[in-house]
């Protein structure tokens, strides 16, 4: 009986020498979670003029809580909460693009904001324009002067306008005279055409330039876009002999 009382005493006695040796561990390591950590804290950081409660700010979300502020407590938003302004990437409309090109050479550029593009599409157009121009006054007065040597009136006159004021009509070779009239007007009628041509490619092409660019300015053109050639044997169908050529890859 005494025995027995001995073990159950020595097992008590463990467990309570174990209870402790948790107990002192638990303490350490609550003590080691609460010791001092150092902030860095700046001059506007102050605790004079702290509020009565605080403001929580948890990223979108407002919680406004009313917590008593302790003496030492110090709230600071995070910097991810500031809002700053999104820069909108241009996205050109190509439909737009077009019928702004169409109301008026380069104005789909200015769209674009291809600004350089402008005064090639302008410089074109214009200089066309006075090209056409001059060339058709030519045409006129060759025409008219043309129209004057073919009739039997000899008080039309004009093609003498081609000459200095000394020189006299009978000294002129009708013939001649009639032959290069008629070939100067046929050169000048086919300049004006040519110019008027023109124009009309410059304003179609100054639309197409304008509807390709607005599809194509968020086109992909980093570096990853590649092309590898490499020589390859192919076997014919028709015959044993293996034919020699090349092999590409596009990647992107």
């Amino acid at each position: 009986m005494i025995t027995a009382n001995k073990s159950y005493l020595n097992v008590a006695v463990r467990a309570v020498v174990s209870g402790v040796c948790m107990l002192l561990a638990f303490s350490a390591a609550a003590q080691s979670e609460r010791l001092p950590v150092k902030h860095h804290h700046v001059a506007a950081d102050t605790i004079a003029g702290r509020p009565d409660s605080v403001e929580i700010v948890l990223g979108d979300v407002d919680l406004r809580g009313i917590i008593a502020a302790p003496d030492s407590a110090l709230v600071q938003k995070s910097p991810y909460d500031r809002w700053e302004e999104r820069e909108v990437a241009f996205n050109p409309d190509p439909t737009r693009a077009v019928w702004m090109a169409a109301l008026f050479p380069g104005l789909g550029q200015l769209y674009n904001r291809r600004y350089w593009k402008l005064p090639i599409v302008v410089g074109a157009y214009m200089g066309l324009a006075y090209a056409t121009t001059w060339n058709n006054g030519m045409l006129t007065d060759y025409t008219k002067a043309y129209r004057d040597i073919m009739d039997s009136d000899p008080g039309t006159n004009s093609y003498m306008n081609f000459f200095p004021p000394n020189t006299q009509e009978s000294d002129l070779d009708r013939t001649w005279l009639t032959n290069v009239l008629q070939s100067r007007k046929n050169y000048f009628r086919r300049n004006r055409d040519l110019c008027i041509i023109a124009m009309v490619g410059v304003y179609l092409v100054a639309m197409v330039d304008a509807y390709v660019d607005a599809s194509l300015s968020h086109f992909d053109i980093t570096p990853e876009l590649s092309m590898d050639v490499s020589p390859a044997l192919f076997q014919e169908a028709r015959g044993m002999k293996p034919s020699i050529g090349l092999v590409w890859a596009l990647n992107f």
